[in-house]
């Protein structure tokens, strides 16, 4: 049976923008993943390792994976604390 992961992806330190992080993504577990004897990187038999299913909501992740047999780990996304904050705030301290 396969396993999968469904998550919605939080942004990088390095982005200030949200745009491409309203999509939830449906993403296998690698099974037994082994170093390639020829190149001596890990790679997997596996090709569903590979696979990244993006979808517009959680409920159509859960229910692509529920009529396609796929076990799944729901993440829930933490929800951003925002401080919003003044330029004059640098100077009224």
């Amino acid at each position: 049976m396969k396993k999968a992961k469904i998550y919605k992806p939080s942004k990088t330190a390095m982005q200030s923008g949200l745009k491409k992080f309203d999509k939830w993504i449906l993403e296998y577990f690698s099974e037994k993943p082994g170093i390639n004897p020829l190149m001596g990187w890990e790679s997997s038999k596996d090709t569903y390792s590979e696979l990244k299913l993006e979808f517009s909501s959680k409920e159509l992740a859960i229910e692509y994976a529920k009529k396609n047999n796929i076990n799944f780990e729901l993440i829930e996304p933490q929800n951003r604390k925002i401080i919003k904050k003044s330029y004059a705030d640098n100077f009224t301290k």
